[in-house]
């Protein structure tokens, strides 16, 4: 595995802006960057064994800081949304910044995808680590957060995120991704196929707050058991799919258990031929099919992005877990390690 890193520019505040590139003896590669712990290109080959960029990214370092989509970066303290940006933990109710119409998103407008991380290369891979001080975006406790990316001689791209707390506090991380398998900037995703391990998902109000209990996908825009095109159902009369101008809702992995890799499942462009394989840890997943990409900064190679040009699969805890005590426990306690996993498995079919 070849590792090399180079000066991508200066922050707003002055520290330097990293980029690495991870390449292996087949010459595909993965590019990473220190904002926000950030995926900026993954370049793997297609069925004839050419090469592509596959992962959407922009022209300037600078364009990641403070960008909509979150693009490739790793959202937090909490990954989407919570509901009114208040949550009550052990008897106090914490407040926080409001960013997403009446709720709090992906940790806010100073949430981890707009710093600056440490970076180090360790064994091959690329390590960051970001630490978050007691009430950084209303959220208590100083947090020490390593997230760890790997890319194999297989085309797998791994990613361990860990952390730990000094006082309880709620956390949710997540990578945001966007995937086009013909290419960035070769038109839109709608035509990919999709299958997503997961028979129930979760219903939310007008303002993408689940309500409550799962649902059945049977019988709904929202199945993916078995593979289908993303843009066969994404214009139905379905309230769900009105809510987000398209798909942007977190489906339950079936068989998730706390600290076992599962299968979420797979992203498939016939075009091409590429596949992407997703396992984590994580107990859901949120599927956002970029219905907003429009006026986007400036993107890679001269392209401009449009909606619907990439897909973000993010594994993750269910949104608004800190107000929903039947979720997945998402309290981290001071003595404790949050351990969560991602693989990205590019191959062609």
């Amino acid at each position: 595995m070849k590792l090399t890193k180079e000066i991508w520019g200066t922050s707003p505040c002055g520290k330097e802006i990293l980029l690495y590139t991870l390449e292996n003896e087949s010459g595909a590669y993965v590019q990473l960057t220190n904002i926000g712990a950030g995926i900026v290109s993954v370049v793997v080959p297609d069925k004839d064994g050419h090469l592509a960029d596959v992962a959407l990214g922009y022209a300037e370092a600078a364009s990641y800081f403070g960008d909509g989509p979150c693009m490739g970066k790793i959202p937090g303290r909490y990954a989407n949304r919570v509901a009114l940006g208040k949550f009550t933990l052990e008897g106090v109710e914490y407040t926080l910044p409001v960013n997403n119409g009446p709720n709090h998103l992906h940790g806010g407008p100073e949430g981890f995808q707009n710093k600056v991380w440490e970076s180090r290369e360790h064994e091959g891979g690329v390590e960051f680590l970001y630490y978050s001080e007691d009430g950084e975006q209303g959220y208590p406790g100083a947090l020490k957060t390593i997230a760890r990316y790997d890319w194999t001689e297989e085309n797998e791209l791994r990613l361990t995120l860990t952390a730990e707390s000094d006082a309880p506090t709620v956390l949710n991380l997540t990578n945001h991704a966007y995937f086009n398998l013909n290419g960035e900037g070769n038109g839109n995703i709608l035509g990919h196929t999709l299958m997503l391990n997961a028979s129930e998902y979760l219903p939310t109000d007008a303002t993408q707050i689940p309500l409550g209990e799962s649902e059945p996908v049977a019988g709904t825009p929202m199945d993916f058991v078995n593979p289908k095109p993303i843009g066969q159902d994404i214009n139905a009369d379905f309230e769900a799919l009105k809510i987000g101008k398209g798909y942007d809702h977190c489906w339950v992995i079936d068989g998730a258990e706390p600290g076992q890799l599962q299968l979420c499942g797979e992203l498939y462009a016939p075009e091409s031929g590429r596949l992407l394989t997703i396992y984590t840890t994580q107990p859901g997943v949120q599927v956002y099919t970029g219905n907003w990409l429009t006026g986007s900064p400036a993107g890679k190679n001269g392209h401009d992005y449009q909606d619907y040009e990439g897909v973000a699969i993010e594994c993750q805890n269910y949104p608004d877990a800190p107000n929903k005590e039947d979720y997945p426990d998402c309290v981290l306690y001071p003595g404790e390690v949050y351990e969560e996993a991602i693989i990205f498995a590019f191959s062609v079919r």
